[in-house]
């Protein structure tokens, strides 16, 4: 076959499929009629979101466990009459809805970026046939009957920042090519493709340039009656964006109706929900059919293909869900290597359980695991952590990151990466040379902290009811614990300024104080912080909990040291509840250990609650560490000790940074100053 007749096959390939595509669509918005009326009606009766009650409670769990609505809004919304939960939901949702943050536009912008027109090469034109959109560092996803196999992808190419400026004038785009014969998958049926995209000039990928979306296979991104927004290329149009005038009609097992100003070239783009997920992939218009299934045009007669798409009646609009096409790739057999390039989509796509990291790479340094005796359930292996290539730094000096909490569950080369990534974004800045994420140690007793706690201080509680706070909700159980907490918190406020404690008055609501002693001062401090009361309460919960229990302790200080080095100099970087955790460890260093240059970031080692608790007795500098660099941020509410310098003896340098404001206690934020990484960088090339 000649390259011409290859192309026309490839052309006619793209309109079969997407007639079929069409048909289909058409088919399911008719049998779902009734789950239509049904939905019309309840809102009509005056019910936001007519869905499951286990759909709401899924999907308020997401938005608050993500602090997508902060809980002194949530407690707010459902505090002023008793409700049951499926109503408490709803206002949770409702506040997500209706109030959004500032962040809500530059987030959609940063995602607005990972968007790509898609246009083939047919005979000397440049046509434009669809869009897709960034899943990796490396892989794009679009539309089957955009890009039916490898031959016809790679006919076609990807224009990046497709769009007007802020000016309204064009802004150059960035062309990209793809690699099918790396990486592709499709299915027709469910009308996507996955393809990997060439690096660019400069040899990265371009996920490095443009970001790129972290699919979830997790439920609670999106009840009916929310709202859906939409970027792509209609009618290979520069970069639009459908955004809120919509909202989600019905939802079957594969796919998503919805209503949102769309067209047919938007094929191929990411649908996402108010935070900015992508829920589905879009793929079709629904048009109008007559009773023999026969689309139809705007003046109610049949369409025929000649009449262009503009011509039809379309109705509604469908998505492919995420979750179904995440479910089908897993189920793939694929070669490691493509299982490798899957890996890079991140821990919550469910594709992240192999053995090896793509990219250019050395192989991932060995992984130790420990095995907890117990139940059947309890005895799968726990993670430890991950090893340095041996002689990295010249053999003697040894880079350790030490996370903090919430990190059950996730991939400890994945976190290892994003570590490093960060403090290689404040090397390069700094003008030092950036680190291989291979040459890094990293300790990783997220798992075992998990296994450690109860249950019930483990896993943070879910709102029942309208006298429910974040306060009550994360509070451990144990009686020391949550006396510790409370004294946190409490010192927290103080330092803080929070005033004297008034009485809030009962008689407005009639069922007592709802927010209580507690909640107000973690109000106070999320009101102060970029933080919300969620995210503090669950952070200080965590230190509680370690800080009272010794056995605790005992087990995340054993996990921590079955992954470090045991000789010569380590340079320690720790974060959040990583700094308290580290500062133990270093009076367990063995012998070997000489000397510590130390970074903390974000740390609560300013309160006097944390640092009388810690094995060394007191906020006296350890005789092991050498150097001591601790950064903060003036709105981390888990720094709010900081500066250290007026309470450590022996020595220690502050250095206040100014951390994106929905990124405040992130650590990749904290590494990416120039500062910070200096300090790190100049204590690896010594």
């Amino acid at each position: 076959m000649s390259t011409g007749e290859f192309r026309l096959a490839a052309k006619e390939g793209r309109y079969a499929s997407r007639e079929r595509q069409l048909d289909a669509a058409a088919t399911r918005y008719r049998e779902t009629v009734d789950a239509r009326q049904a939905v019309e009606r309840q809102r009509e009766a005056g019910v936001t979101f007519p869905d499951s009650p286990e759909a709401l409670a899924a999907r308020a769990a997401r938005l608050l466990d993500r602090q997508a609505v902060p809980a002194a809004l949530a407690v707010e919304a459902i505090r002023g009459e008793p409700l049951d939960a499926p109503a408490a939901y709803e206002r949770i949702l409702g506040v997500s809805k209706e109030l959004q943050a500032w962040s809500f536009l530059p987030r959609g912008a940063r995602a607005a970026r990972t968007v790509a027109r898609i246009s083939a090469r047919e005979n000397g034109r440049e046509l434009p046939i669809g869009t897709g959109f960034l899943v990796s560092q490396s892989l794009l996803m679009t539309n089957h009957h955009v890009l039916p196999d490898a031959g016809a992808a790679r006919e076609c190419f990807l224009e990046f920042d497709a769009q007007v400026t802020v000016d309204n004038s064009p802004q150059p785009s960035t062309r990209m090519e793809l690699d099918s014969e790396g990486f592709f998958v499709a299915d027709e049926i469910l009308d996507f493709a996955l393809v990997l995209v060439a690096p660019g000039p400069d040899r990265r990928p371009p996920g490095e340039t443009f970001g790129w979306n972290r699919l979830s296979a997790q439920p609670g991104k999106l009840v009916i009656g929310e709202p859906v927004n939409v970027i792509g290329h209609p009618m290979g149009r520069l970069k639009e964006i459908a955004v809120r005038d919509n909202m989600l009609e019905v939802r079957l097992d594969d796919f998503l109706h919805y209503k949102t100003d769309t067209e047919p070239g938007n094929s191929g783009s990411p649908v996402f929900n108010d935070q900015w997920e992508v829920v589905a992939l879009h793929h079709s218009g629904v048009p109008r059919t007559d009773d023999q299934g026969r689309v139809l045009r705007r003046d109610g007669q049949l369409w025929r293909p000649g009449d262009g798409d503009d011509s039809i009646d379309w109705v509604a609009n469908e998505g492919v869900r995420i979750s179904s096409i995440l479910k089908h790739i897993a189920a793939l057999p694929l070669a490691p290597r493509q299982r490798s390039l899957l890996a890079e989509m991140g821990p919550e796509s469910g594709l992240a359980a192999v053995e090896s990291v793509a990219g250019p790479v050395a192989a991932p340094a060995p992984v130790a695991a420990a095995v907890v005796r117990g139940t059947a359930d309890e005895r799968a292996p726990i993670l430890t952590g991950l090893r340095a290539r041996q002689g990295a730094f010249g053999g003697r000096r040894h880079l350790v990151f030490l996370h903090g909490r919430s990190q059950e569950g996730k991939e400890p080369e994945r976190l290892r990466r994003e570590w490093a990534a960060g403090l290689n974004h404040g090397l390069v800045r700094a003008g030092l040379a950036p680190v291989d994420p291979q040459d890094v140690w990293f300790p990783y007793y997220g798992d075992r902290l998990v296994r450690s706690l109860t249950a019930h201080e483990a896993v943070p509680r879910m709102v029942e009811g309208p006298t429910a706070t974040a306060a009550e909700l994360v509070a451990p159980v144990s009686p020391g614990a949550h006396a510790l907490y409370e004294e946190i918190i409490g010192e927290a406020a103080t330092k803080w300024d929070m005033p004297e404690e008034r009485q809030l008055a009962t008689e407005r609501f009639g069922w007592g104080d709802v927010v209580g002693a507690l909640q107000r001062k973690l109000g106070w401090l999320a009101a102060r912080s970029d933080l919300d009361a969620w995210a503090i309460a669950l952070i200080f919960r965590d230190v509680a909990a370690y800080l009272d229990d010794r056995a605790v302790r005992d087990d995340v200080l054993d996990c921590v040291l079955e992954t470090m080095p045991d000789s010569g100099e380590v340079v320690l970087v720790s974060h959040s509840l990583g700094t308290v955790v580290g500062m133990d460890l270093i009076t367990r260093l063995p012998p070997g250990v000489n000397c510590v240059h130390l970074t903390t970031v974000g740390s609560p080692l300013g309160l006097d609650s944390v640092y009388n608790r810690l094995l060394a007795g007191g906020p006296k500098r350890p005789d092991k560490v050498a150097d001591w660099l601790n950064a903060w941020c003036p709105t981390d509410a888990v720094a709010i000790g900081s500066p250290l310098g007026h309470d450590w003896k022996g020595g220690v340098t502050d250095l206040a940074v100014m951390n994106a404001r929905d990124r405040a206690h992130s650590i990749v934020e904290y590494l990416a100053h120039a500062e910070v990484a200096r300090s790190v960088g100049s204590q690896l090339t010594v």
